[in-house]
């Protein structure tokens, strides 16, 4: 089967400051690749800075002219967030794009972040809860469009508000699926909150569909040694060309919410194909579990209590 080809045309981004979560490798590598194309500047903020060089010298590879700078970020840690956060806004330059997009996925065994939260509901969640909060200013500066990468896993399972930390029975995938509810939930009150409160910003939802990224590979520092079987499945499949997505694919939801002129607030934007696995990327229906407001307000609340900043 002959693998279609397709892309979107990203608007002239010359003036506009972006900062991309996650962009060592994968989806978030390909949007900052794609953003510095169009001429914006691009910030990298990375816990690894070895995979951070190497990974602007694979954006200059492509965009030789490209204005990309490396930042220290563990999304895993609050105070590493309120470390760049105070880092940018002592930068004082306006946020005009600020993509969501770091996330870890399904570790074998329940693991902590520094401040002792579940590992994907803390990185996946709670840090870029936190780093909106201190990057407010700046956000609001630059009338900012913040994209946050969500998941089909969004789709499915719940928020475990009986054991939110997992701390009584874990499920990878469960908890996998409530970090990227309780995160679509967050974008959508962000949304809310900053028309009511006249902040300026859009905040909307993405998901990249199914591609192989590294989510499922081998990644030792969550306790994986090995591709798991599905990472291998994908691998094999968006090869061919059937049904899935590939890499360059699966970054343009995002590309499209954080960029285009049309890309509204309180949406969700993924592939267009056959159960949103792959495609072109266009607006889809909000899933279920990201439609009650009750529920994101007490995320919202829960969040700020848990990480101890407010959004205001």
């Amino acid at each position: 089967m002959s693998r279609t080809r397709f892309d979107i045309t990203v608007p002239d981004l010359s003036g506009k400051r972006a900062v991309v979560t996650g962009a060592s490798d994968g989806v978030g590598l390909g949007l900052a690749t794609r953003l510095a194309a169009a001429g914006a500047e691009v910030l990298l903020p990375v816990r690894n800075p070895r995979k951070g060089e190497a990974a602007i010298a694979k954006v200059r590879r492509h965009a030789p002219d490209a204005n990309v700078s490396l930042r220290a970020l563990d999304l895993s840690s609050l105070e590493s967030v309120a470390a760049l956060g105070e880092t940018l806004l002592h930068e004082n330059q306006p946020i005009h794009i600020l993509v969501n997009n770091a996330g870890v996925m399904t570790p074998p065994d329940r693991q902590t972040t520094a401040d002792g939260f579940e590992l994907q509901f803390g990185t996946n969640h709670l840090g870029h809860f936190a780093l909106v909060a201190h990057l407010l200013p700046l956000l609001r500066a630059g009338r900012a469009h913040v994209t946050s990468q969500i998941s089909i896993a969004a789709n499915q399972g719940a928020i475990n508000w009986q054991d939110l930390q997992w701390e009584r029975s874990y499920n990878g995938s469960r908890a996998y699926s409530q970090s990227k509810i309780a995160f679509g939930l967050f974008g959508l009150e962000l949304s809310r909150r900053g028309e009511a409160n006249g902040w300026g910003i859009t905040s909307n939802l993405s998901h990249p569909g199914i591609a192989p990224t590294n989510l499922l590979a081998a990644r030792p520092e969550v306790g994986r040694d090995r591709d798991t079987t599905g990472v291998k499945i994908i691998r094999a499949l968006s090869s061919r060309g059937i049904l899935l997505g590939t890499v360059e694919t699966a970054l343009l939801p995002a590309l499209y919410a954080a960029t285009a002129p049309d890309a509204r607030s309180a949406r969700l934007y993924g592939p267009s194909g056959l159960a949103h696995l792959g495609g072109p990327p266009a607006e889809q229906k909000l899933y279920s579990r990201l439609r009650g407001t009750e529920e994101a307000e007490r995320v919202w609340r829960v969040s700020e209590e848990l990480t101890k900043v407010s959004i205001r």
